[in-house]
């Protein structure tokens, strides 16, 4: 049975006045649940807080807009780290990592924040499952007074004071004169990178450019075990035709922009032809073909690959398979003649992954 590739937009799952936590739901993006893919955002106001929790998935994170603090505690860690964030920031965080995140309360804009990761070995396939360590859904509410007593050394009076006294779940704002930890520099090292400012792996002129994170810039994307990039393409340009060769599944959150996208299954059956736009999520199935084309917006998009070395075949462009084909192969192939053939090849000769417009 097909399974529908259609872009979705997230659906809010919770929230307040600090702020609130968007998913894309496995019921509506079925192939969340195929790829074991979970996918959600976390948007908080100025003063918003996002109470202290961790994951049962490893996750590849974007900061898509704004400016914080995110507190990061590693399993066995004696002391968080404390690290400022801002767009364009990539963070990796691996099984098992505590994480709590603030948007400073004279902040100016939102401070949103995506989060795409494998589920495999979560709770529910296609879906992240978060795991509260205080608030009205915390951990701890759902243990009784003496065991909370005994494991914290506190009279169970004072236990239950302390497991009771956030009413909120989630997501809280925090009053005038609360103040947070403020973010240590030599935290941030290894444990972000900002895809708007660090070295590029592609830049190609008028077509677009590409950041890739991996074990060398970030290096926790060993433990997560997610390849991840970030793309920018011009105005019109196009991304060449392409597949990833070692059976993994390509997840893509368009960051801004908009364009149109189209997917190639078996037989040559094309499984998607739309248009996506700033903030729709899509996963192509593993060896579909998949190529987009910008508007005159032009694109940006995050995507994760569910390997953490991912290996590309490209269709199109200078370092493409026709390239390395001999021709006599390509006539007998395309049943063509010599000179369509000379043609052919001796087209996308510069030309490498993205392709601006004529």
């Amino acid at each position: 049975m097909a399974v529908d590739l259609t872009p979705r937009q997230p659906t809010k799952a919770h929230g307040g006045d600090g702020g609130a936590y968007y998913e894309w739901s496995p019921a509506e993006l079925p192939m969340l649940g195929v790829a074991s893919i979970g996918a959600a955002k976390l948007s908080l106001a100025a003063g918003g807080m996002s109470l202290p929790s961790y994951s049962d998935s490893a996750k590849s994170v974007l900061i898509l807009t704004g400016k914080g603090t995110v507190g990061i505690v590693l399993p066995e860690a004696t002391k968080e780290k404390v690290v400022a964030v801002k767009e364009g920031d990539a963070l990796a965080l691996p099984f098992g990592v505590g994480t709590w995140w603030h948007n400073a309360p004279g902040s100016a804009t939102e401070l949103v924040v995506l989060f795409l990761g494998d589920t495999s070995k979560g709770h529910k396939p296609g879906q992240f499952t978060n795991f509260q360590l205080t608030g009205s859904s915390g951990i701890f509410t759902g243990f009784s007074t003496e065991f909370v007593g005994r494991a914290w050394d506190l009279k169970e009076t004072d236990a239950s004071k302390l497991v009771s006294s956030q009413p909120a779940s989630g997501i809280v704002k925090l009053t005038a004169g609360q103040k947070l930890p403020e973010p240590v520099a030599e935290d941030r090292k290894d444990m972000a990178l900002n895809c708007l400012e660090a070295k590029l792996d592609v830049d190609i002129p008028n077509g677009g450019r590409v950041v890739v994170l991996n074990t060398l810039n970030l290096p926790l994307v060993k433990e997560v075990g997610l390849g991840a990039d970030l793309v920018r393409i011009d105005a019109h340009s196009m991304c060449s035709p392409g597949f990833s060769c070692d059976s993994a599944y390509q997840v893509t959150y368009i960051v801004r922009g908009s364009g149109r996208v189209q997917v190639v299954g078996p037989d040559g059956k094309r499984v998607l032809e739309t248009r996506i736009e700033g903030g729709s999520l899509f996963i192509v199935p593993r060896f579909h073909v998949v190529s987009k084309i910008a508007d005159a917006s032009g694109m940006e998009w995050f995507s994760i690959i569910t390997t953490p070395n991912p290996i590309f075949s490209h269709l199109a462009g200078k370092t493409s398979v026709w390239k390395a084909i001999s021709p006599e192969v390509l006539e007998a192939a395309f049943n063509t003649t010599p000179e369509m053939e000379k043609l052919f090849r001796s087209k996308r000769l510069d030309s490498e992954i993205f392709f601006a417009p004529n």
